[in-house]
C-alpha cells in the first residue's frame, strides 16, 4: 500500500504538472500562431478596403479570405456598422471583452467558446478605414492533442501504480517471510514446543535477527528446563523428610490422649501444615511431569454423569446433585484420571473456599464439546481475577480462607488443556461462580502420548 500511495502521488503529481505545462505550451503556440495568421488576414482585407471599399468586388474578395480551418470563421465590421461575413456566424459569438478592446482601436486575442466548440478570437482594428477585422480560429486539433496526452498519463499513472504496487508487495513479502516465520516459531514457543527455531537466512541484514532469536529461545528453554528440574528436584528431596514428619504425627496422634490440651492444639496444627504440605509436593510432583511431558493420555468414551457421581461420592459428596441439561451428551472422550483429577479439584476448591458446591451441571457446547460446570454460592471471584487463580500459587482475593496449595486450579487447567478443552470461571447468576470444564465430546478411542 505505501508503494501503491506513493506511486500514485508520484506519477499523479508529475502528471498534473507536465499537462499543466505541456497545456500551456501548447496554447500559447497555438495562440502567436493564430495572431500571426489574422494579422496577415487583416492586412488583405486593409488592401481590399482601399481600393473597393464597399463593393460587391470587396466582397467578393473577402470571401476569398478563408479562415485557417474549415471550422472557423471571420468578418469584417465596416466603419458604417455593416458587417460582411464569410458565415452565418456573426459579431455575438466573439467575447464583448474583445470586441470592447477592439471598439477602442486596438487589437486583441482571447479564448472562448461557441456552440460547444473552443476558438481563439483575435480582433485588430483597422484604423486607416475605421474598420475592424475578426478571426476564429478553431481549438479542436489542441483538444484533441490535450485529451490525448491526459488520457497518456492517466494510462501511464495507473499502470505507474499497478507496477510499484506489484514490486512493493514482493519487496514486502520477502522482507517480511522471514519475520513472519520468526512469529510462528514465537507463537509455537508460547504454546509449549521450546525446540523449535528458525532456519538460519542467507539476508546478511536479517541473519542477526535470526541468530539473536535463536539465541533468546535457546536461552528461554535453558531456564526453563533448569527451573523445571528444580521444582522436581525439591519435590523429590522434600518426599523423604515429609513422608518421616507424617510418620512422626501419626505416632503422636495415636497418643493423643496423654498430651495436654496445649501441646494437642500445637499437635494439630502441626498435622494439618504436614498434610497441606504434602498435598502441595504430590501437586508439585504432578506439574513437573505435565511440564517434562512424562504424563500419558489414555482417553476413552465414557458417560460423564456417572464418572462424577462416582467422583463426587468419593470427596464426601454423597448427595450433591448432578444435572444434565436436555440437549447436552452425557457422553465425552477424556482420560478417566485426569478428569477426577479436574473435577476433584474443583470440588475441593469450592468446599474450601464456598462451603461446598452446590451441584454439578452438564451443558451443551460448542459443536463436538460438552461443558462440565461445578456451581457454588460462594464470594465469588473478582473480574481482574478470573484468569489469574489459574496460574500456579494463585488465590483469588475474596477467598476467606486461606487453605489449600494453590495449585488446584492450575492443576485443573493444565490437565483439561492435555484434553484439547479449557476451563474458565464465570459469575452464577445469583451469586457464587460457576467453574467451567469444556471438554471434546466426539469419539476417539486409543492412546495419545
Amino acid at each position: 500500500m505505501f508503494f501503491g500511495l506513493l506511486a500514485l502521488v508520484a506519477s499523479v503529481s508529475l502528471s498534473v504538472v507536465t499537462y499543466t505545462i505541456t497545456r500551456s505550451s501548447l496554447l500559447d503556440q497555438r495562440s502567436a500562431t493564430a495572431k500571426q495568421q489574422a494579422i496577415n488576414n487583416a492586412e488583405r482585407v486593409l488592401v481590399d478596403l482601399r481600393s473597393q471599399p464597399g463593393s460587391d468586388e470587396f466582397r467578393a474578395a473577402f470571401e476569398a479570405v478563408d479562415p485557417e480551418q474549415e471550422s472557423g470563421f471571420n468578418l469584417v465590421l465596416l466603419a458604417d456598422g455593416e458587417i460582411v461575413a464569410t458565415d452565418l456566424r456573426y459579431l455575438e459569438a466573439f467575447p464583448s471583452k474583445l470586441r470592447a478592446t477592439v471598439d477602442e482601436g486596438r487589437s486583441g486575442l482571447q479564448r472562448f467558446s461557441f456552440n460547444g466548440a473552443y476558438y481563439i478570437g483575435a480582433g485588430v482594428h483597422l484604423a486607416e478605414v475605421d474598420a475592424d477585422y475578426y478571426e476564429a480560429f478553431p481549438l479542436t486539433s489542441t483538444e484533441e492533442n490535450l485529451r490525448s496526452l491526459f488520457i497518456a498519463f492517466a494510462v501511464g499513472s495507473a499502470v505507474t501504480v499497478v507496477l510499484a504496487s506489484s514490486i512493493g508487495v514482493w519487496t514486502g513479502r520477502r522482507l517480511l517471510r522471514p519475520l513472519g516465520r520468526i512469529t510462528d516459531a514465537a507463537g509455537e514457543i508460547a504454546a509449549g514446543d521450546l525446540r523449535t527455531r528458525v532456519a538460519p537466512e542467507r539476508d546478511r541484514d536479517l541473519e542477526p535477527l535470526v541468530e539473536s532469536f535463536n539465541g533468546m529461545a535457546d536461552a528461554v528453554q535453558a531456564r526453563i528446563e533448569r527451573e523445571e528440574r528444580f521444582a522436581s528436584d525439591v519435590s523429590h528431596e522434600l518426599r523423604s523428610p515429609i513422608t518421616a514428619l507424617a510418620a512422626a504425627t501419626d505416632v503422636l496422634a495415636g497418643r493423643r490422649d496423654d498430651l495436654p490440651d496445649r501441646t494437642r492444639q500445637a499437635l494439630d496444627v502441626v498435622i494439618n501444615q504436614v498434610r497441606r504440605f504434602d498435598g502441595m509436593v504430590l501437586d508439585l510432583l504432578e506439574l513437573s511431569r505435565i511440564d517434562a511431558g512424562a504424563a500419558d493420555l489414555h482417553v476413552e468414551w465414557v458417560e460423564l454423569d456417572v464418572l462424577s457421581r462416582r467422583i463426587a461420592m468419593r470427596y464426601g459428596f454423597a448427595d450433591l446433585p448432578i444435572d444434565v441439561v436436555d440437549t447436552a451428551t452425557r457422553c465425552a472422550t477424556i482420560d478417566r484420571v485426569r478428569f477426577e483429577r479436574i473435577l476433584g479439584n474443583l470440588l475441593d476448591n469450592a468446599r474450601n473456599h464456598a462451603d461446598g458446591p452446590l451441584r454439578i451441571v452438564i451443558e451443551p457446547g460448542p459443536d463436538a464439546f460438552v461443558d462440565v460446570v461445578v456451581e457454588d454460592a460462594g464470594p465469588g471471584v473478582d473480574d481482574d481475577e478470573r484468569s489469574r487463580i489459574f496460574e500456579r500459587f494463585a488465590r483469588g482475593g475474596t477467598s476467606r480462607h486461606r487453605v489449600g496449595t494453590g495449585l488446584g486450579l492450575a492443576l485443573v487447567a493444565e490437565h483439561v488443556r492435555a484434553l484439547g478443552g479449557e476451563a474458565w470461571v464465570e459469575e452464577r447468576p445469583g451469586g457464587g461462580s460457576r467453574f467451567v470444564v469444556r471438554l471434546r465430546s466426539e469419539r476417539e478411542d486409543g492412546v495419545l502420548s
